[in-house]
């Protein structure tokens, strides 16, 4: 076996000694030219300083780090500015005042799936073309649509869907979660600053009408982003009181609104005639205390026919996918996956006698 030499360690004394050595202090200034030198060429006047360190680089060349005074009150007024800057990522909401139309309450839930922000389509290869504008204005329009075909209707809440692919990549190379390559419009990042953009205006829109319930869905293009853009939602509505923005990890969330319990996935989870089962497993009180049922997912882009049903009615749960606003990209132009309608949509939930209407806004 090789045997390698003792390490070498300082004694106390000269790790002291070193200490001592690098740790001028203001005295020590007088008489060290090359500090004084070092202190001239900076324009740095010897009163101001408070603490000096120094050191030989592998050359020869002494080296000095120096604190003054004014790097002491840049820190002192550091954090207040830091801390001001925040807070404008997080500004105050006042109440809004509502006037409901009569007593019959309704919960409105509002769903923009697979909104893929950042995803490039180009009309001439598709006949579908889509940007991050298009999908800016499309999710804005569809909402303003949907709240026009429910102003007569008393919405004592709603719930806002968000998540489920809001964006199009992952990943600084233009990949999904799972590493497939995207034709994108844009950067990463402005994707996600245009997305929280949206999401913040939105949210704005909806508050006008009624309280807002924000919940995300994990999904499989943007898993982590939208997890993190979940969470900086999360946080610019954190003094508003009449938002919530539910942005746990969990796959499957539920929402319960007087007699309805609504669960929420992306769609490329559990397989869909194992969900009934799966909700009154996960919530079980929820489920005894409720006698409509529903489960809205997303992932497909497109209505889900069973047997020539746009829904699938299970025993005690009804299942469907929702549309998407999204275009036609050149994967599933070549592949056929075309003529979809485009869509965002929305459902009225009467408080004790479950869903009574669906809304679509088409494009």
């Amino acid at each position: 076996m090789k045997e390698y030499g003792k390490r070498l360690r300082l004694s106390t004394e000269e790790e002291e000694l070193i200490y001592q050595n690098r740790a001028e202090t203001v005295d020590n200034i007088n008489g060290n030219t090359a500090l004084e030198i070092h202190l001239n060429q900076r324009g740095i006047d010897k009163k101001d300083v408070v603490s000096v360190k120094h050191w030989q680089s592998a050359s020869g060349e002494l080296r000095f780090s120096i604190v003054t005074k004014e790097n002491i009150n840049e820190k002192e007024t550091l954090l207040p500015k830091i801390k001001e800057l925040v807070e404008n990522y997080s500004p105050e909401y006042k109440k809004v005042k509502r006037n409901n139309k009569d007593t019959n309450e309704h919960l409105l839930i509002i769903n923009p799936a697979d909104i893929h922000i950042g995803k490039y389509a180009n009309d001439g290869e598709t006949g579908d073309g889509y940007n991050v504008d298009i999908a800016v204005d499309r999710v804005i329009e569809g909402i303003n649509g949907i709240l026009w075909k429910v102003k007569s209707f008393n919405i004592d809440r709603i719930l806002f869907c968000i998540g489920n692919d809001i964006l199009h990549i992952d990943n600084v190379y233009n990949q999904t979660t799972a590493g497939t390559n995207q034709d994108v419009d844009g950067k990463w990042w402005e994707h996600f600053e245009v997305a929280l953009a949206l999401y913040v205006k939105c949210v704005e829109i909806l508050r006008e009408v009624a309280p807002v319930d924000c919940v995300h869905s994990m999904s499989n293009h943007d898993y982590q982003s939208g997890f993190h853009l979940a969470h900086a939602l999360k946080s610019w509505f954190r003094k508003c009181d009449d938002v919530t923005v539910n942005s746990d990890v969990s796959h499957r969330k539920y929402y319960k609104y007087g007699n309805s319990l609504i669960g929420l996935e992306h769609g490329d989870g559990a397989k869909m005639d194992k969900l009934p089962l799966l909700m009154a497993q996960e919530e079980p009180v929820m489920w005894s205390e409720t006698k409509y049922r529903y489960w809205y997912l997303h992932h497909l882009h497109h209505k889900v026919k069973h047997k020539w049903l746009d829904a699938k009615d299970y025993i005690g749960v009804t299942v469907e996918y929702l549309r998407s606003p999204s275009g036609t990209d050149s994967w599933h132009s070549r592949k056929g996956f075309t003529g979809v309608p485009k869509a965002v949509e929305g459902f009225l939930h009467e408080k004790f006698n479950g869903q009574v209407a669906r809304i679509t806004h088409y494009f």
